[in-house]
Order: C-alpha cells, then structure tokens, then sequence
C-alpha cells in the first residue's frame, strides 16, 4: 500500500479474528523495527516476539486482560534496559567497529560523548530515556504493519511488573514498556473496524515557521 493510504487504513483494532501473520509479513514488521531510529544508535530496549498460546493466555489471565492479547497472532512486548552503563556503549562501539570496518579507538570521541551525556544522567532518567527510545521503535512497528496491511494495536494499559515477572525480564536486565499486538481485525465484530479515522486538522496539529 501507498503509505498514506496504509496509514488512513490503519486503526487500533479492538477485536482481532484469531488468523495468523504470514511469517514474511512479521519478518518484514520484525526489520522494520531493528532499522528504527534510535538516538546515537543505540537501541536500549529488546523486543520480545510471543507466539506461545500459552503464554499468551497467561498474560491475558494476570497483566493484561485486553481480547487481542489471545485473538491475535503474535505480541511483541517492548522492554527496556534497565541499567546503561559504560559497558553497553563498549559493546555498541565494538559493533560499529566490526560493521563499518574501522577501528574500536577511532570510535573514543564518539563513545566519550555518549557516556558523558547518558551516564551523567541518574538511573531513573537513563531509564526514561531507553523507554522513549522504545517508543520509537513501537511506532516504526506500527506503521510497517499498516504497510503490510497487518493490524497492529499498541497498549500501555497492563500491568507491568506482572507482565516482568511473568516474562523473568528483571533476570534479563530489562522491564516492559508497551505491548503491540499483531492479527487482523475482525470485521463483523469490531464496531470501529468501518468508522472514519479521527484526527486533529493539519491547521490545528501544525503551527509553520516560513
């Protein structure tokens, strides 16, 4: 689909017909996600891709008793780092090394400046920031699945350290930011599946600085 047509087509589906994604069409979603924009790069979250019944159904029953979580195909859970520290912004040095064929030292102003700026930060607000930064990469996830004409809802509205402890995210260093759920609407039960997209006129949303 043309992108604006994909977006104008595209809804939080509030009902899901239990069909599953084609395994292209996630991988396609799934790479779209791992190219997101990430500030310096650095992609402080995982992404953890669920196509377990059961464990779905469990999430359902305890964190998040929303009906996509068990009708739809797959749920990616965006969880964030919960500690950045130097180590992390080493190993993202040596990746760029190892993709750009260059050397880890001629990286040392890069990676001074990251840690000057994220580890002056304290932890509650290094946290906040890998979670923004996840967020970003939700809404890369959301708009490659209106390409692919697959429906994507997003949720904040669970509870996380049920959803963390459920998923042992804290033995991974992480915890659980947004949820995004993939299927496909189901029509005849989903009363918003058919009504007009609402959003803000482009004179409301916009304010130009010619």
């Amino acid at each position: 689909m043309e992108l604006l047509d994909a977006l104008n087509w595209r809804y939080a589906a509030k009902k899901m017909n239990g069909q599953r994604v084609p395994a292209e069409k996630l991988d396609t979603i799934l790479e779209a996600i791992r190219l997101s924009a990430s500030s310096v790069g650095l992609q402080p979250y995982t992404v953890l891709v669920i196509d377990n019944h059961e464990l779905k159904g469990k999430i359902h029953e305890l964190a998040c008793p929303q009906p996509q979580i068990v009708e739809g195909s797959h749920l990616l859970v965006f969880a964030a780092w919960t500690e950045i520290e130097a180590q992390q912004i080493d190993d993202y040095m040596k990746l760029i090394a190892e993709t750009r064929q260059t050397t880890v030292e001629s990286l040392t102003p890069f990676a001074d400046s990251i840690k000057g700026n994220i580890l002056s930060r304290t932890p509650e607000a290094r946290a906040d920031w890998a979670a923004r930064q996840a967020y970003i990469a939700l809404g890369s996830g959301l708009i490659a699945a209106a390409t692919e004409q697959v429906d994507a809802t997003p949720m904040e509205g669970f509870n996380a350290d049920v959803l963390d402890e459920i998923l042992d995210l804290p033995a991974k260093g992480l915890h659980s930011v947004s949820i995004l759920a993939l299927g496909f609407r189901d029509e005849e039960r989903d009363f918003l599946s058919k009504a007009p997209k609402v959003r803000r006129a482009k004179e409301d949303l916009f304010i130009e600085f010619a």
